[in-house]
């Protein structure tokens, strides 16, 4: 589970992550946001996350106002000092609504509802298929990158990987040409061919046919030899190793 966290007040971000953990150890909390404006920024950068949990006078502004800016298309959950804005907050994916101060009972009902609904959607097949047929619509045949004061426009196709250095992600062309780009691996795992584009290990995701060779290396884990990018070793880890043999040879 996947959570982002939308509050000003930084004790309060803590005491519900803090609650959020006691729950479920396994919750990974992707950021804390303190206003409107760096949630709008986060919004457009990220789309790999389950649920959100959002204040709703922040330092800026009412929270609502990010919903005029981008698509938040999961479940919300608000936590507010004030009980006016419910109407308001069922209005856009609000699954529930707590008053603080917040407590432990609290979150943990609103985490089991999130867990009832989510249990009626995945098991509705209607629903399953409507994802898969978006997941396949939204695969991207271009990216953005800036060159400069330029912007550039780069098939999918003329992509050799990516690769993460620290936050920022890079993208490398089959002429050799390297550029920062506005996204996560996360989020570009969510956009790429599945056929085309593999994700070995935290840092790298690399194109089929850029792959020159595949050698068995040390701890039963593979090293790839692109036939484009040499700064790095592709190291394809542990637990990847037997789903990337399947996507290998199913292409």
């Amino acid at each position: 589970m996947k959570a982002v966290i939308i509050e000003d007040e930084n004790l309060a971000a803590d005491k519900l992550a803090r609650y959020l953990h006691k729950y479920d150890a396994e919750i990974l909390i992707l950021d804390k946001l303190s206003s409107i404006s760096d949630a709008v920024f986060w919004f457009q950068n990220n789309q790999d996350y389950d649920v959100v949990f959002m204040d709703i006078q922040l330092t800026d502004g009412l929270s609502f106002e990010i919903f005029n800016q981008v698509q938040i298309a999961k479940p919300i959950i608000f936590t507010t000092a004030f009980d006016e804005y419910a109407i308001d907050a069922f209005k856009v994916n609000s699954i529930d609504y707590i008053l603080k101060p917040i407590t432990f009972t609290d979150v943990s009902k609103a985490m089991e509802k999130l867990k009832k609904l989510q249990r009626v959607f995945s098991g509705n097949e209607h629903v399953q298929n409507a994802v898969k047929e978006l997941k396949e619509k939204k695969t991207k045949d271009r990216f953005l990158v800036r060159l400069g004061n330029h912007i550039h426009s780069i098939k999918t196709t003329d992509i050799s990987l990516f690769y993460a250095d620290g936050r920022t992600v890079y993208l490398i062309t089959k002429e050799k040409r390297k550029f920062i780009l506005d996204y996560k691996l996360e989020s570009l795992e969510e956009v790429l061919n599945s056929a085309d584009f593999y994700r070995v290990n935290r840092t790298f995701i690399v194109n089929i046919s850029d792959i020159k060779d595949v050698l068995v290396y040390s701890n039963s884990r593979l090293k790839i030899t692109s036939a484009i990018f040499n700064e790095k070793e592709i190291i394809v880890s542990r637990e990847k190793v037997a789903a990337f043999k399947q996507w290998f040879e199913g292409n």
